[in-house]
Parts: structure tokens; C-alpha cells; sequence
């Protein structure tokens, strides 16, 4: 399905106006009808349109795909349900579209859809939250999934010195990135009952990275006085907690996976003592040049198999936990009062 990056598929002038405009101007819910799409084009799937996570992350794959010489495209449901991605899906599909980088909103429910595009001869990857390994080529792993849900747990311990529950703040219950990090939170207090006696997982709320709800969960959780500190994995749902304890004038505390420039004023207050993220841009900027080497028959998408990610450099493929493979993108960051001054206009 690749072709030559200097032919263009021309079809009506207004069509490829409109076209140019959906993709390189605002996000866009779903392709429009009729719309044209070029074949040498990649398209990011996000979880829903206003997260500014994942918008972040477009800049990255907008980058990698011009420095590549294909185009990009931003695609994403109003509110983050797998039915959605499946209709964007199957749109691109039809429309030609070259490769695929997805957020799934469930693991399992776009299985059909990505299936049936592989067929057709799409590339595609999932990032940031992975769908089954039928259903993709290969996964880009923002960090390992271990380290972040053992590194939130031993901050909240270190924020109530060990003395008060946690409250966790996720996105949806469906969410494959959240919940393997849950998992590793509980199997890191699994392992260690008598550092984490007086600090366990008290309550489970899902604001479904929507910013209203997550303050209204935030509140929930707040209902409970066991609760001292709350873990929020979730860039939308950090900052829903922080503003709601902030406003609330509560003692406690956040901490969680969040934008520098988001939580900087928390930070530097004390409300969310430290908290931890990856480069959302350079997750993006590795998820267009995955799909480009998938596009030019340099990688298959099998582990062993290694490229060059521009600027990111070498990167190998390897075998994640459910015997898929995937690309790591690096280390965790940690962003506490000492270094968020440094890092707040980064992204």
C-alpha cells in the first residue's frame, strides 16, 4: 500500500481542501462524509477530542510524519467509548488511510475493526492504553507499566509517611493502561504488608477522563477520612483532584501521572508534592516513525526487529508481558518543587 511520498492521489480540489483542513487545523471527531484521504497519510486515534494528553502526543506523531514526508491526521470520538473508535476506524478504512495509531478505549472491542484493516493492508500500532495483540502489528510503551504503578505507590507512601489510605482516581474501568498500572500498585502492597499496614488502597473511582466527573469523584473519594492521599494516573484526572482539593481547602494530597504545565501551581504549593509523566511529544514523534517503518517494509512489527526513530534514535522491538511485542519509549520522569520550574513550559 505504500507508494512514492511525492505522488498525490488528486481527486475533486474541494475535497483535498477540506481534507487538509481537518487534519493539519483542529481536531476533528470523525472524517466527514466524502472526505478524501491520501494514502500516504497516518492517522492518530485519541481517546476523546478535548484531552489535551493526547493532543500533546499529536504534536509528536505531526512531527515524525512531516519529517517523514507522509501527512498526519487527528481523529477522536467526544467522549472516550470504544463504539466510537470503531466507526472512526472502519471511516478510515474505506478512505484509504496508510496506518493507524490508536489509544484504545477498551482492549478487546476494536479487535474487529483493527482485524479487518490489517487485511485491507493498514498498519497498524496501539499507544499510551494498548488494545490485544491481535489486534495491532506492534504497541508503543510510553514506560514499563511495573515501574509506574510501584513509583505511585511508594509516593503515596512517602507523601503520609505511611500513615493514611489511598484513594485511586482512575480513567475508565476499561482502560488496559490504567489497570495493569493498578495492578502493580496492589502487587507492590501485596509484597510489602507491613510497610503498607496503615497504607492501603481504601476506594477505586473512575472519572473517565472526563474533567466534571473526575471532580465529582474526587469528591466521592474525599467522603472517606481513611483516605489521605490520592493516586490519579490520569493527566485529565490529576488536575481535576488537585483543583478540587485546592478549592476545598483539604490536607490531602495528590499524586499521579500529569502534564508539567498543568500541575505546576499544585506542585509548587505543595498539593501534589511530586508526580510523574514521559514526554506525551515524544510518545507521538515514535508512534509515526513506527508506522512508517512499518509502511516501507523495514519492520514487520516482530520482536528482535530494529529501526531508526529520527531523533529518538535505535529502537528494538521486544516481547511484552502478553507475548505481543512493543516499543519502549524510555524512562519515567519525576517532577517534584525542586525541578517543575524547569520542565513547566516543556509540555
Amino acid at each position: 500500500m505504500k507508494i512514492n511520498k511525492n505522488i498525490i492521489i488528486r481527486f475533486a480540489a474541494a475535497a483535498i481542501g477540506l481534507f487538509m483542513l481537518a487534519g493539519c487545523a483542529e481536531p476533528s471527531e470523525t472524517p466527514s462524509e466524502g472526505e478524501t484521504v491520501l494514502s500516504n497519510t497516518y492517522a492518530f486515534i485519541a481517546k476523546d477530542i478535548q484531552n489535551p494528553y493526547m493532543q500533546k502526543v499529536y504534536e509528536g506523531f505531526q512531527t515524525a510524519c512531516s519529517e517523514v514526508g507522509s501527512s498526519a491526521i487527528y481523529k477522536a470520538p467526544e467522549a472516550n467509548t470504544p463504539e466510537k473508535q470503531v466507526e472512526i476506524i472502519n471511516e478510515l478504512v474505506l478512505q484509504g488511510i496508510e496506518g493507524i495509531a490508536v489509544a484504545a478505549n477498551d482492549e478487546d472491542k476494536l479487535e474487529d475493526a483493527l482485524k479487518a484493516a490489517m487485511e485491507s493492508g493498514v498498519k497498524v500500532i496501539s499507544l499510551d492504553s494498548a488494545v490485544n495483540k491481535e489486534s495491532r502489528q506492534t504497541h508503543i510503551q510510553q514506560a514499563d507499566p511495573e515501574l509506574i504503578g510501584r513509583s505511585l505507590v511508594r509516593a503515596a507512601y512517602d507523601i503520609v509517611g505511611g500513615n493514611g489510605g489511598i484513594g485511586v482516581l482512575s480513567t475508565t474501568n476499561q482502560a488496559t493502561n490504567q489497570n495493569l498500572w493498578i495492578s502493580y500498585m496492589e502487587q507492590e502492597i501485596a509484597e510489602n504488608p507491613e510497610k503498607y499496614a496503615s497504607t492501603p488502597i481504601v476506594q477505586i473511582a473512575y472519572g473517565d477522563d472526563d474533567t466534571t466527573k473526575s471532580i465529582s469523584e474526587t469528591q466521592s473519594l474525599l467522603e472517606n477520612p481513611d483516605i489521605k492521599v490520592i493516586i490519579a494516573p490520569t493527566s485529565v484526572g490529576i488536575k481535576a483532584a488537585a483543583q478540587t482539593l485546592q478549592e476545598l481547602g483539604s490536607d490531602v494530597k495528590v499524586t499521579g501521572l500529569g502534564m508539567p504545565s498543568q500541575m505546576a501551581e499544585y506542585i509548587e504549593s505543595g498539593i501534589c508534592p511530586k508526580m510523574y509523566l514521559w514526554n506525551p511529544v515524544d510518545i507521538g514523534y515514535l508512534a509515526g516513525y513506527t508506522l512508517d517503518a512499518l509502511s516501507d517494509g523495514t519492520i514487520t512489527g516482530a520482536q528482535g526487529e530494529v529501526f531508526t526513530a529520527g531523533t529518538l534514535g535505535e529502537r528494538t522491538i521486544t516481547l511484552d508481558d502478553e507475548q505481543g511485542t512493543e516499543i519502549m519509549l524510555g524512562d519515567l520522569l519525576e517532577f517534584d518543587s525542586g525541578n517543575i520550574g524547569e520542565w513547566k513550559d516543556a509540555f
